[in-house]
């Protein structure tokens, strides 16, 4: 399903998306040395219920998982990139931490993700991986507009990250996003020019550019959710919701913080 939201609508995706980058700064901001992942999903829980929304991840059960997800947002240490399920973990100094969050406020959802190192130590290939996925989510969100097409998102971003040397996974990418946070059209992280559905006015897409150091292939967690890298390498995860307007892209899920 594909979903052209109309302008009420995309009020309330504002809403959700300011929500989402809000939290997310929160939970940066919170996130030290001998913080536990428990805690995190925690505070995540309270944040969503005080501000009245509702989590797209607790009941969430897709094919592609092991039950219900159970929990309010995904936490990913070092080589776990995707569908990080929170665990009883304490960071330590260094970890490369990747926070994913889907929320619904009013009916629409928004969705967005980070990764950044905790405290002092900062390796330098974990610091240009992580820049490496957020100037891939630039250039996807600058390809975006009326009239450009899904293929032009995914050779911008998928042009950033082969050129910073990764490779590249199509297994998992961005997607449509609304009243549901899943949904068409499928935004491959590599692509051709050109090709796939024509961007509309009012279309939310969620862009997110993933990359393992030194593989393309994933395994799955015994927990039955968490990817990981298949050579136990490091990961990073930038992800943004945007809408598309008359103007081209508009980010709703842009931090208002410095």
């Amino acid at each position: 399903m594909i979903e052209i939201l109309n302008p009420a609508e995309l009020a309330r995706a504002k809403e959700s998306g300011a929500l989402v980058a809000d939290i997310l700064h929160t939970l940066k901001s919170r996130s030290a040395v001998g913080t536990n992942l428990l805690e995190i999903d925690r505070w995540t829980q309270d944040m969503i219920r005080e501000a009245g929304a509702e989590s797209c991840y607790v009941d969430y059960a897709p094919s592609f998982g092991r039950g219900p997800f159970g929990h309010y947002i995904c936490t990913g240490v070092n080589d776990a990139v995707l569908h990080g399920l929170p665990r009883d973990y304490t960071l330590a100094d260094g970890d490369l931490l990747t926070l994913d969050l889907a929320v619904s406020k009013r009916g629409v959802a928004a969705d967005a993700a980070i990764s950044f190192i905790v405290r002092e130590s900062k390796p330098a290939e974990s610091v240009a991986m992580i820049e490496a996925t957020e100037r891939a989510l630039g250039a996807g969100i600058a390809a975006a507009g009326p009239g450009a097409r899904i293929g032009d998102i995914s050779y911008a971003i998928g042009s950033v990250l082969s050129e910073a040397g990764y490779p590249i996974n199509t297994e998992f990418g961005g997607h449509g996003i609304g009243s549901t946070m899943h949904q068409d059209p499928h935004v491959p992280n590599t692509g051709r020019p050109g090709r796939g559905y024509k961007l509309r006015p009012g279309l939310l897409l969620a862009l997110e550019p993933w990359v393992m150091a030194d593989t393309a292939q994933l395994v799955t967690d015994a927990d039955g959710w968490t990817l990981r890298s298949a050579t136990g390498c490091r990961t990073a995860h930038s992800e943004h919701t945007i809408a598309i307007t008359d103007d081209g892209a508009e980010i709703l899920t842009l931090p208002n913080h410095n």
